[in-house]
């Protein structure tokens, strides 16, 4: 038996049972995505959205238009949306990213000296050892950081960019995260702008995001001060005096509440609605930027979705189930993020701690989709995909009468697409085999038998190919595949028995094709357009927790 592609070849086309009536405010999706990234980078939950509540009212006192309103809630929302795209480079480099959100980001916008000062804090934090053991894992890992992060900076901005298409927001939107990086006073990281030339929304995002950041750490008046010293250097000084000035009134906040009522209140302008095929799009995103942080989860979310879907038009579930199969399957490890990429990728055997953290990312998925009613929808079939009939699974350890049928669909699915998948401590298992170890489970009474023979009826079953997107050859869809499961182009070429220089020139006619420039941006289209199939290829780099 065959392991369905990506995305099952359904993507590409509205699904018979969706509803083109139903909608929800692209605002919900995308602060629930900004909620992930709080997760991700290591923030408390809401950061994300108290900035995003800053910058609104300092377009108020700022006076700006509707536009720029909109287009700075939407880039304070997003601002970290690609930063799973560098999540295996920070765990490697820092240990993960909660060591550069703690050292390196409160000087983001610091001067040259502070940066630098951060970042070398968050390589060898104070405390981790002797003063010249930490001088000299500094000295020694410090330039490769810097050609990592000169690397990466671009994979950021571009899966940005592409995320943000996807949850259907306005190009303008999406040419925000160009300038992201720059400086007022023309000395960032690219030096591509200065001052009036960074767009007006992007330098008021910048100043309500540190500001949101320097008041977790001191204060209001920590913040107001930190802003006021920083302008006319990061921040343009007539936006950061503004906010200094109304401080008090601008980064207020009601003790031990949620904004997030206020923050989709405050959306500029008509409210941006998604639609039918739309939502599907939307929710497919946050289910890319979870697994774009590791390579051995590419294309797992669209994978499930798309076995579970077929799995489930065999159990003759209804429209309204479908729908709700489908769209939990792409969310459903959303939650995965806030799990540190290295106990993922741990190749042994997880510590009692490590379990604890993987048995949560259930409830941190949960967590994310509660705050909109029309994700919170989801959430009881979304985050049941690892409960089990017997009470024996997680994180709820809730049993059969707790798991309506799409929950069993999903978990039954999620189980069989994650065996078939590579994972640090195992290979994949051939579809026979899991096929195998899914009837066992089914046996055993874990798995709802009807589900697991419905996916494996689905999962044997010959899948036409899906035409390829973007006018690739068959050749570059199979090297853009090779890209998105992290091989390097010498590894490419071996895989497919061609020479180095025909790999290379596959790979930058296929860049070119669809329109990205990194290998991250590639890995995305990949996971968008149904293009990573896994099975008995190997993985890049060295080397469930499924």
């Amino acid at each position: 038996m065959k392991a369905l592609p990506a995305d099952g070849g359904y993507a590409h086309r509205m699904p018979d049972e969706t509803s083109a009536d139903e909608e929800v405010r692209a605002a919900e999706v995308v602060a629930a995505l900004s909620l992930a990234t709080d997760l991700a980078i290591g923030l408390p939950l809401e950061h994300g959205l108290q900035s995003a509540l800053f910058a609104s009212r300092l377009c108020d006192r700022l006076d700006v238009g509707t536009e720029t309103a909109s287009r700075t809630y939407y880039a304070c929302l997003l601002f970290y949306v690609g930063c799973t795209a560098g999540a295996e480079n920070a765990a490697d480099l820092f240990g993960g990213e909660a060591a550069l959100t703690r050292f390196a980001v409160p000087s983001r916008f610091g001067s040259q000296r502070e940066s630098l000062v951060g970042i070398m804090r968050a390589l060898s934090p104070p405390g981790s050892a002797s003063q010249p053991v930490r001088a000299m894992r500094i000295a020694r890992t410090l330039p490769r950081a810097g050609m990592e992060y000169r690397r990466l900076v671009p994979a950021f901005c571009e899966v940005a960019q592409m995320l943000s298409d996807r949850l259907g927001l306005h190009e303008a939107v999406q040419a925000q995260f160009d300038h992201f990086t720059e400086r007022w006073d023309g000395k960032g990281d690219f030096s591509h702008a200065k001052r009036d030339e960074i767009p007006l929304s992007v330098r008021i995002a910048h100043v309500a995001r540190d500001a949101a950041f320097q008041r977790m750490l001191g204060g209001i008046d920590f913040a107001a001060k930190v802003i006021h010293d920083r302008a006319g250097g990061a921040f343009d000084p007539a936006i950061a005096q503004r906010l200094a000035d109304d401080a008090a009134e601008i980064l207020a906040l009601e003790p031990g509440a949620s904004v997030w009522d206020e923050v989709i209140a405050r959306e500029p302008g008509t409210p941006v609605t998604l639609r039918g095929e739309a939502i599907d799009h939307a929710l497919a995103a946050m289910g890319n930027f979870a697994d774009l942080g590791s390579r051995y989860l590419v294309g797992h979310s669209a994978g499930v979705a798309a076995l579970a879907t077929a799995a489930g038009r065999h159990c003759r579930l209804d429209d309204v189930d479908l729908v709700t199969v489908r769209r939990s399957a792409f969310v459903h490890d959303v939650g995965r993020v806030a799990v540190p990429v290295l106990v993922w990728h741990k190749p042994a055997p997880l510590s009692p701690d490590e379990w604890e953290q993987v048995r949560l990312h259930a409830y941190h998925s949960e967590r994310v989709l509660s705050r909109s009613e029309f994700l919170a929808a989801l959430a009881p079939v979304a985050t049941a995909h690892h409960e089990r009939l017997d009470g024996s699974g997680y994180h709820r350890s809730v049993g059969a009468a707790a798991l309506a049928r799409p929950a069993r669909v999903l978990a039954a699915a999620d189980a069989y697409h994650a065996m078939t998948e590579p994972r640090p401590h195992r290979e994949a298992l051939s579809p026979d085999r899991a096929a195998e170890v899914l009837g066992n489970e089914a046996k055993a009474g874990r798995l709802d038998a009807d589900a697991v023979a419905a996916v494996l009826e689905v999962a044997g079953q010959r899948v036409p190919r899906v035409e390829r997107p973007a006018g690739l050859t068959e050749r570059e869809t199979e090297v853009v595949g090779l890209l998105a499961r992290g091989l390097q182009t010498k590894q490419v070429a071996r895989t497919l028995g061609i020479s180095v220089k025909t790999a290379d020139r596959h790979i930058q006619n296929a860049y070119g094709k669809i329109g990205v420039s990194t290998r991250a941006g590639a890995a995305l289209f990949a996971m968008q357009h149904g293009l990573v199939e896994w099975g008995e290829l190997p993985m890049g780099g060295t080397h469930e927790r499924a």
